[in-house]
């Protein structure tokens, strides 16, 4: 997004948020993940309902989409930023770690004494952006491009080359 921002490159990918609508003008979602929280397997949190109350601590990744999200939403538990999540988790002793879905599964499978709530905190949608004082035939034509690869199976191949389930994919039209 910086690159872009600054003029050092034409095009990101990166998690469509309203709070770089002002710099990044975001095509169609190629992808959609979720945000996932883990607590210790003894945890009282058991539901998303649990999570946001005061004294709970969210280790986040520092500028994710989902830390954008969660800044806006949450409005009692503390969020504590660092490189990622499950890292702050682990280091500051957190009561939470927030997390895309699959790697916050992978880091609980690994880590004894850790567990993934089933439901998601949000939907985070994938896509690629331009600066938005880009034309907007070139905004439109990033945006036609993206919608070619994605009804041609192009990312759920993609994402299948590279161990990720096609199921990410947005499905066409």
């Amino acid at each position: 997004m910086d690159a872009v921002r600054d003029g050092v490159a034409d095009v990101c990918f990166l998690a469509i948020d309203p709070g770089r609508a002002d710099t990044i003008a975001f095509t169609r979602p190629y992808v959609v993940i979720e945000g996932a929280y883990a607590v210790p397997s003894d945890s009282a949190i058991t539901t998303l309902a649990h999570v946001d109350r005061p004294g709970v601590r969210i280790g986040v990744k520092l500028g994710s989409a989902y830390d954008l999200h969660l800044a806006r939403t949450i409005a009692h538990a503390t969020l504590v930023r660092g490189a990622d999540g499950v890292v702050a988790y682990a280091d500051e002793g957190l009561e939470v770690a927030a997390g895309i879905r699959q790697p916050t599964e992978a880091y609980a499978a690994v880590h004894p004494g850790m567990r993934v709530l089933p439901e998601s905190f949000m939907q985070i949608h994938q896509a690629a952006g331009t600066a938005v004082d880009r034309d907007a035939a070139v905004r439109e034509w990033l945006d036609a491009v993206l919608g070619d690869l994605i009804a041609a199976g192009w990312v759920a191949d993609a994402l299948a080359r590279h161990g990720h389930d096609q199921a990410l994919a947005v499905a066409a039209g």
